[in-house]
């Protein structure tokens, strides 16, 4: 394990805000708590129906726009919003966009169930949920992902708010969901062993951020580092499907075999307006 001595800065949560909620069906309005900084996290356990994980796991393998990723994850369908400019994340985005709505087009799909129960929920406060958008061009839908890295991380500690701030995607509607919270949203279709998600009690500022040389991309934090902050561990298992405020460091610790989600990040650019992007 990499050894480090950086003393990381930024916001601690309480003890009635560090937590995750969990039940055992839907509840979207605590997923609006996530959207609106109420609450941490939240996780829905056994709520994608079998044949909709076997089918969407099965068209996940079999794409012919899945690729192998150095590093974590290993294999995806999709496209990383992630380290570019924002004009070649949304020609990354254009061309897999059939291959990805292949995928999660599957009958019961969580993708479109879960999406369109939080449009619903939004919809009561005059809100709305869409994919991002740039001059008539769309962020990709969903990144379909695989795990099966060894090591103490399956995915090295990281935060999402960071990524919102590269200058190269200057103008990306994405940049005004720093003025809100980042949701991140994972739905488990495949699941073997291990991989549990780690989130950590920081949210990193900006000074952590340079002294770590990461202020744009928020990748990797070590775990040293993150020693003397109190620290979540969820079993993950398949058909679960949860959203937390990404801005916080998170990670998936070691898993066994392969660990498939459809994924997202989500957030409000105004009060009306809810945004997705991958």
């Amino acid at each position: 394990m990499q050894q480090s001595t950086t003393r990381l800065s930024g916001q601690q949560a309480d003890p009635e805000f560090f937590r995750f909620e969990e039940r055992g069906e839907l509840d979207y309005e605590l997923v609006l708590d996530v959207l609106h900084g109420r609450r941490l996290g939240v996780i829905f356990r056994d709520v994608i129906p079998p044949a909709a994980r076997k089918d969407l796991t099965e068209r996940f393998w079999a794409s012919p726009a899945r690729h192998h990723r150095e590093g974590e994850p290993s294999h995806y369908v999709g496209a990383y919003h992630w380290n570019k400019d924002v004009d070649t994340y949304l020609d990354e985005s254009a061309a897999v966009a059939e291959h990805v709505q292949q995928v999660i087009d599957a009958p019961d799909s969580p993708w479109h169930v879960f999406r369109q129960g939080v449009n619903e929920a939004l919809g009561q406060e005059g809100a709305s949920l869409r994919v991002a958008q740039m001059n008539g061009r769309s962020a990709c839908a969903a990144l379909i992902r695989a795990w099966d890295k060894e090591g103490d991380f399956s995915l090295d500690p990281h935060e999402d708010e960071a990524q919102c701030k590269d200058p190269r995607q200057h103008g990306f509607e994405v940049q005004r969901v720093l003025d809100h919270q980042i949701c991140a949203v994972n739905m488990c279709t495949e699941h073997t062993a291990g991989g549990r998600l780690v989130i950590w009690n920081i949210r990193p500022d900006d000074a952590t951020r340079r002294s770590l040389g990461i202020e744009q991309t928020g990748l990797p934090y070590q775990a040293a580092d993150l020693a003397d902050f109190e620290e979540l561990r969820l079993d993950i298992r398949e058909g679960d499907v949860y959203a937390f405020n990404g801005a916080f460091v998170h990670a998936v610790d070691a898993n066994a075999g392969n660990r498939t989600t459809v994924s997202f990040i989500m957030g409000f650019t105004d009060p009306r307006t809810v945004v997705s992007w991958t």
